[in-house]
């Protein structure tokens, strides 16, 4: 049971961490940010990149063209799949 629980946990991890990966994709692509997956892209990923981006303000370092709260996110849930593994 607890073994089923744990890959569950990972695999959603993985899953959020691929959504984040598309959603800095398609930022590269304008035209592709008004489409209906897109959309859920964003709402899927938006709570969990906002506090990345209000520490990332908070620090200073969320001024710019470029946004690295996705990167901060990515090895956030990094560690949280190994830690869910490891357990």
């Amino acid at each position: 049971m607890f073994y089923i629980i744990k890959v569950a946990l990972g695999s959603l991890l993985r899953i959020i961490d691929l959504l984040i990966l598309i959603r800095v994709v398609l930022s590269f692509f304008p035209t592709l940010q008004t489409s209906k997956i897109s959309y859920f892209i964003y709402q899927m990923t938006e709570p969990i990149l906002a506090p990345f981006r209000s520490i990332l303000d908070k620090l200073g370092l969320g001024m710019g063209m470029i946004d690295f709260s996705p990167i901060l996110a990515i090895i956030f849930l990094n560690i949280l799949q190994r830690l869910v593994y490891a357990i």
